[in-house]
């Protein structure tokens, strides 16, 4: 897909989606400022969705990117459930089936609570 293309795909987005758009694009940044490299953005099967996929020194990192407008009611992080964990790990699995020999991996999250930023590593058991 070309660069026109996919401004204009950005385009057409609600506001929900550009808002989680720009959630990821913070996350993306930070991730990057602390040494990982992204391999994909949004991979998205019928199993569930990863919203980066990175590469940290000796692991693939899956990341999940929550974003909320205040730490009120649990803050980001929280409203990660049991379902969307569930989810998570049948779209890492079907990520890794690309690899004839899977590497180290593990589960991050980037908690955005208005302009706080928390990376929580390696957070969910798979």
């Amino acid at each position: 897909m070309g660069l026109l293309a996919k401004l204009r795909g950005r385009q057409s987005r609600t506001e929900q989606q550009r808002t989680g758009d720009a959630g990821e694009d913070l996350a993306l940044a930070y991730l990057q400022r602390h040494g990982l490299v992204l391999v994909e953005r949004n991979f998205l099967r019928k199993g569930g969705e990863i919203d980066l996929v990175m590469q940290a020194p000796g692991s693939l990192v899956f990341v999940e990117v929550r974003q909320r407008a205040t730490a009120r009611h649990g803050g980001a992080a929280a409203s990660i459930t049991p379902a969307k964990q569930r989810r998570l790990v049948v779209a890492a699995q079907l990520y890794l089936q690309r690899y004839r020999h899977p590497p180290a991996c593990r589960f991050d999250v980037v908690a955005i609570d208005g302009t706080v930023i928390t990376w929580l590593q390696n957070v969910i058991d798979s």
